[in-house]
């Protein structure tokens, strides 16, 4: 019989080419969430009315962050995952001079009390949506390179406390409590996944419990929000204002809504209609069902999100894998605090409506956030490809010999055929694998 040609080049030439595909469930439920956000901005627009800045202000301004935002979306969408993996050490540094940047003269900014913007010109900047999204990719590449150091060593895991720790004090400094707890919760959920054993989580969140709740015994406003989600009605005008407004909007809407346009709290009765408690304004006009549509949009994006981590983890992808965990988890735990919030499960917190609250640091950074979930499905679905294309042509390869060699074939055993044992001794590597590959049994073979 003739010899087969191998055309090794251009077969690895063809694998090269294939392409991947941005996750349709992905994409959809993200567009889906963007154009309720639209709707419901506009519909919410028209408390603006009563602010002296027009009915259609908040939602020409929603609609132009959300187009900036679209093309930082496609910007993330366009760039590889490794290239964002070499400056993951420099995007923490970033985190760290973000939240510095508001303490200086000119560029800070306070609003309310609170000194968490700078000021870009023509807008405000919230700097600490920007943290979430560099921190989570940091602490998805330092557990893809210390995942094995993570499960064993109390050094490698307390590292990321530590750095979450020092983001958390800046954050206290603004003062900023949710989205500290926020970071903290990303931090731990993370861990977890990383292999972090359960029993070492516990310890530090024990320690961290009693000075949270210092934080909110000692600091008047915490304490007062505390004790108005538990009893709103108690202080109908005051204190319980937001939330006693937010519940009625809440049972006014019924099963079915009052009707798109309807809502009567949002008239000036709700404050933040249209950020902090555009839930409820979903629930008033939309009523129980399309608050159940909009709960369902979110769960559905966690969870591919997480079910796209679980595969890119399969395929030794760690980084992408750690990044889909981490956007997973941004956007379950705050969608989980601002419906939390508006139901009156959780205390008040100035978290928004992933992807539906107008505002436009969190507008820009959410869409920057789900360009790059999508970049990871893209490189999946690419991998998965190159994957089967290759085990598709070991299959198609003509049976025959191959390209002679000068040394004779090892022989196999009946009892080790296929065995992962044999596969180690052939195996060119360092360390353990090399040792199995010069093993007395191996030079016996041969």
């Amino acid at each position: 019989m003739s010899s087969v040609a191998y055309d090794t080049p251009r077969q690895a030439t063809r694998v090269d080419d294939i392409r991947g595909r941005f996750d349709p469930w992905l994409l959809g439920v993200a567009i889906a969430l963007a154009c309720t956000g639209v709707v419901m901005v506009g519909s919410a627009a028209v408390a603006g009315a009563g602010m002296d800045v027009g009915p259609w202000y908040f939602l020409t301004r929603h609609v132009m962050f959300l187009a900036v935002g679209v093309v930082l979306a496609a910007i993330a969408m366009r760039t590889e995952l490794k290239l964002i993996e070499q400056y993951s050490q420099l995007l923490l540094l970033g985190c760290f001079v973000l939240l510095l940047m508001v303490y200086v003269p000119v560029l800070g900014s306070t609003v309310n009390g609170a000194r968490r913007w700078i000021n870009l010109g023509i807008s405000k900047f919230q700097v600490v949506e920007a943290v979430k999204v560099l921190y989570i990719v940091w602490l998805a590449s330092y557990l893809k390179r210390y995942s094995e150091d993570v499960a064993v060593t109390w050094m490698a895991m307390l590292k990321p406390v530590g750095v979450v720790g020092a983001l958390v004090v800046l954050l206290l400094m603004q003062p900023d409590f949710g989205s500290s707890v926020l970071l903290l919760g990303i931090t731990i959920c993370m861990l977890l996944l990383g292999g972090a054993p359960i029993q070492r989580i516990i310890l530090p969140i024990l320690l961290m419990v009693p000075a949270l709740v210092l934080l909110v015994v000692f600091e008047p406003y915490r304490m007062r929000r505390v004790t108005s989600f538990m009893d709103p009605w108690q202080d109908q005008l005051g204190a319980g204002y937001q939330l006693s407004n937010a519940l009625m909007a809440i049972g006014r809407g019924e099963w079915l809504g009052v009707g798109l346009g309807a809502s009567v709290q949002k008239l000036s009765y709700l404050p933040e209609a249209h950020t902090d408690f555009i839930f409820s304004v979903i629930a008033e006009e939309l009523g129980f069902a399309g608050a159940c549509v909009v709960l369902a949009m979110y769960v559905l994006l966690a969870g591919r999100a997480f079910w796209l981590g679980l595969k890119c983890v399969e395929m030794k992808r760690h980084f992408a894998g750690y990044i889909a965990f981490g956007i997973a988890l941004w956007m379950a735990l705050q969608s989980f605090v601002s419906i939390g919030v508006n139901l009156g499960l959780l205390p008040t917190k100035g978290l928004t409506l992933p992807l539906i609250s107008s505002g436009g640091s969190s507008v820009l950074m959410t869409c920057a956030a789900m360009g790059l979930l999508l970049r990871v499905s893209w490189e999946y679905e690419r991998a998965a490809r190159q994957v089967a294309k290759l085990r598709g042509l070991a299959s198609q390869a003509p049976v025959g010999p191959g390209p002679e060699t000068s040394q004779p074939p090892i022989p196999t055993d009946g009892g080790t055929r296929g065995t992962s044992r044999l596969r180690q001794r052939v195996e060119p590597g360092m360390g353990t694998r090399g040792e199995a590959a010069s093993s007395p049994t191996l030079r016996r073979s041969r």
